[in-house]
C-alpha cells in the first residue's frame, strides 16, 4: 500500500495527489462561458494544429497539472535547463518537457496590435476552444531546447524535427477554456483526470498501476502487466494508451484501440479497465518517461510502468539508438521520490517454449531457448501474409491487424518521379501506367506535372512558395488513392526536397511511396527541348526556370533512380517493375 501522503479519498478528489498538489481545470461554466464566446467573435483566430490541440486539452483538463496556461520564458527555460517549473535543479517541481503555443510573427503582430491582446484558439472547423491573453511573448533557442529535452540536434529524431518545425515565437498568458477539444470516436473511452479519479473511486480502487503504450498490445504486454500487479498485492491496472501523436509510421490509433479492447477481456475481471490518452508524444526517451509518471499521476494512478526503451524513437540514420534501452528507466528512479509516485522498471518480456510463457529476458531460467518478435518482424509478416504465431499474440488481435494493415499486393501506392523538365518523366509514366494497367488489380490515376497544373493549380505561378503548394495538393490527392487501395502515378518536376518529404509522409501512413529520380542530366534534357523551353530560357523569355536560373535539389535517398540518356522506355519501365514486385507491391 503507498503512504497517505500519496493518496487521497477526500470527497472532492480521488486517487493519488495531483502534481504540484492541485488539479487544474481551466474550463468556464455559466455566465463566465458565455461572455468568454461573445468576446471571442471580434478576436484574432489561431487554428490550433494537431500537437497544440493535444497540448491544450491536457493542459485545460488537468492533465498537465499544475501547468494552467503554455509555459512562459522564465518557465520554459527552468523545464529546459533543469526540468524543474521553479529552477531548483536539486529540490524544484518536475516538469521535464516544455509545452509551448507557437505563432508566426505575424500572427504576434496582429496580437499585440489589439488594445486586449487577446487570441481565439480554434480548432480547423472554426469551434471556439479557448481564449489566451498574452502576456509574455519570446523566440527560443530551438536548438538548446533540442539539444536539453531530447538529448540531441538531429532532425531524424522525430522530437527534434518537431522543435524545429515550430514558429518563431512562443506566448503565453492567461488562458481561459470554452471548451475541451472535439472528438467524435471512442468517447466512452476518453476521460478526463476528474472522471478517470471517479471510475477508480466506483471501482473501490485505492492503488493504480498505469501502463502506457503507442503500439498495439500481444501477450508479452498483457503478461508484463500482469506480472505488474502481481508483484504489487492490491493493485489495479489502468491501461492507457496514447490516441493523439505517436512516432510517424506507428499503427493508426483506430486500429490499437480496436486491439485494446479486445485484449482487455483476456485480464481477470476485476483487474485492469481502459481508457485512452489524447497525448502529442515527443519521443523523447528518459525525460518523457519523467513527463508520462506526472500525467498519470494526475490521472490518479500511484505506480507506473516503465519499460524498455520508454518513449524511444529507435535508431538514427547510421543505425545508432537514440537512447540505450534502458535510459529512461534509469531517469525515472532517480527521481521517484520528488516525482511522488512508484516507477516499476520491467526488463523485455521474451517466451520460453519449453515452459509455454513469458519471462523477464534477465529471469529466463539458464539454458532455456526464448522467442520473441519484433515490430520489424510483425510488420514484415503482416505485409507478406506469414504466420503469426498464437504465443506471440492473440487471434482476433491477428484479424485486426491484417484487415488494417494488408500484404503490400493489396495496398494503394504511390509512385512518384521528379526530374527536369524534358528528363523523360511524363513519357515514362504513361508507358508505366499501360503496363500497370494490364495487371488490372488496382485503379489507377495519373497526374502529370502539367495536367495537375491546367485542372488542381492553374491560380499558381512558379515562385517556391507555390511550387512547394502545387507539389503538397499532389501530395495529398495520391493519398487519397493510396488511402483507398488504388495506385497514384505523379510525374511533376517537384524541385525542393522539402516538399516531395512533405508527399511521403502524407503518403507512407496509408500506403507505398516509391520515389523515382529521373535523373537525366540537364544538358541532355536541353538538347531534347520538346516543347521549346528551353529556348525561351536561353532567349530571355522564361524566368525562373528549374536547372537554368532556379535550384532543383536532387534526391538523396529515392528508391529508384533511372538516367534515361541511356536507359530506353521499355528498359526503365521493367526497372520499375521489378522494383515493385521485389517490394511485394505487385505479383
Amino acid at each position: 500500500m503507498v503512504s497517505p501522503d500519496i493518496l487521497t479519498n477526500n470527497s472532492k478528489l480521488y486517487g493519488s495527489v495531483p502534481h504540484g498538489g492541485e488539479l487544474i481545470n481551466l474550463i468556464l461554466e455559466g455566465e463566465e462561458l458565455i461572455e468568454l464566446k461573445q468576446r471571442s467573435i471580434s478576436l484574432p483566430n489561431l487554428l490550433l494544429n494537431k500537437k497544440q490541440l493535444c497540448d491544450i486539452e491536457l493542459l485545460m483538463n488537468g492533465g498537465f497539472s499544475p501547468l494552467n496556461t503554455f509555459m512562459d520564458e522564465t518557465i520554459y527555460n527552468n523545464v529546459v535547463e533543469s526540468m524543474t517549473i521553479d529552477g531548483d535543479k536539486e529540490d524544484g517541481l518536475l516538469f521535464p518537457m516544455p509545452i509551448v503555443l507557437d505563432i508566426t510573427k505575424e500572427t504576434l503582430d496582429i496580437v499585440l496590435a489589439t488594445d486586449s491582446k487577446q487570441l481565439a484558439l480554434r480548432d480547423e472547423e472554426g469551434n471556439l476552444i479557448a481564449v489566451i491573453t498574452v502576456s509574455n511573448y519570446y523566440s527560443p533557442n530551438k536548438e538548446n531546447e533540442a539539444r536539453k529535452t531530447m538529448g540531441s540536434i538531429d532532425p531524424y529524431h522525430p522530437g527534434v524535427s518537431s522543435i524545429f518545425n515550430t514558429k518563431e515565437y512562443y506566448v503565453s498568458g492567461k488562458l481561459e477554456g470554452a471548451q475541451l477539444p472535439v472528438h467524435y470516436d471512442y468517447n466512452g473511452l476518453r476521460r478526463t483526470p476528474i472522471q478517470v479519479r471517479e471510475l477508480f473511486r466506483s471501482k473501490g480502487w485505492e492503488n493504480v498501476i498505469a501502463f502506457q503504450t503507442r503500439n498495439p498490445m500481444h501477450r508479452a504486454h498483457r503478461e508484463l502487466t500482469v506480472r505488474a500487479a502481481e508483484l504489487n498485492p492490491g493493485c489495479h491496472l489502468l491501461i492507457q494508451p496514447v490516441v493523439g501523436m505517436t512516432k510517424p509510421g506507428d499503427i493508426d490509433y483506430h486500429t490499437r484501440v480496436k486491439c485494446y479492447k479486445e485484449i482487455i477481456e483476456s485480464y481477470p475481471e476485476g483487474l485492469a479497465t481502459l481508457s485512452l490518452l489524447p497525448l502529442a508524444m515527443r519521443m523523447g526517451g528518459p525525460r518523457e518517461a519523467v513527463w508520462h509518471a506526472i500525467i498519470r499521476k494526475n490521472f490518479g494512478c500511484n505506480h507506473f510502468i516503465v519499460g524498455r526503451d520508454h518513449a524511444g524513437p529507435g535508431e538514427d540514420k547510421q543505425g545508432n539508438l537514440f537512447y540505450q534501452p534502458y535510459e529512461a528507466q534509469e531517469l525515472a528512479l532517480k527521481l521517484a521520490d520528488r516525482l511522488s509516485i512508484k516507477i516499476l522498471p520491467f526488463q523485455m518480456m521474451v517466451y520460453v517454449p519449453a515452459h509455454d510463457k513469458y519471462y523477464p529476458v534477465d529471469q529466463v531460467p539458464e539454458g532455456l531457448e526464448t522467442a520473441n518478435i519484433s515490430g520489424t518482424k510483425l510488420r514484415h509478416l503482416l505485409r507478406t501474409g506469414g504466420e503469426i504465431p498464437d504465443w506471440f499474440t492473440y487471434e482476433k488481435v491477428v484479424k485486426i491487424l491484417r484487415d488494417s494493415c494488408p500484404p503490400r499486393s493489396k495496398q494503394g501506392f504511390t509512385v512518384f518521379f521528379t526530374g527536369f523538365s524534358g528528363s523523360g518523366k511524363s513519357t515514362i509514366a504513361n508507358a508505366l501506367n499501360e503496363a500497370l494497367l494490364e495487371d488490372g488489380s488496382r485503379s489507377i490515376t495519373l497526374l502529370d506535372g502539367d495536367v495537375v497544373r491546367t485542372f488542381l493549380s492553374s491560380e499558381l505561378g512558379f515562385s517556391k512558395d507555390h511550387r512547394d503548394l502545387n507539389i503538397k495538393r499532389i501530395g495529398f490527392v495520391a493519398s487519397e488513392i493510396s488511402k483507398a487501395g488504388g495506385i497514384a502515378i505523379c510525374a511533376p518536376i517537384a524541385p525542393y526536397s522539402g516538399a516531395r518529404k512533405f508527399a511521403r509522409d502524407l503518403i507512407t501512413p496509408n500506403g507505398g511511396f516509391i520515389e523515382i529520380h529521373i535523373s537525366t542530366p540537364i544538358e541532355t534534357c536541353e538538347k531534347r527541348d520538346r516543347k521549346g523551353l528551353y529556348a525561351k530560357v536561353r532567349s530571355g523569355q522564361l524566368k525562373g526556370f528549374t536547372g537554368i536560373d532556379d535550384p532543383y535539389e536532387t534526391p538523396e535517398n529515392p528508391e529508384l533512380r533511372i538516367d534515361t540518356t541511356h536507359t530506353s522506355v521499355k528498359d526503365a519501365i521493367q526497372l520499375i517493375l521489378n522494383h515493385l514486385r521485389t517490394e511485394g507491391y505487385i505479383n
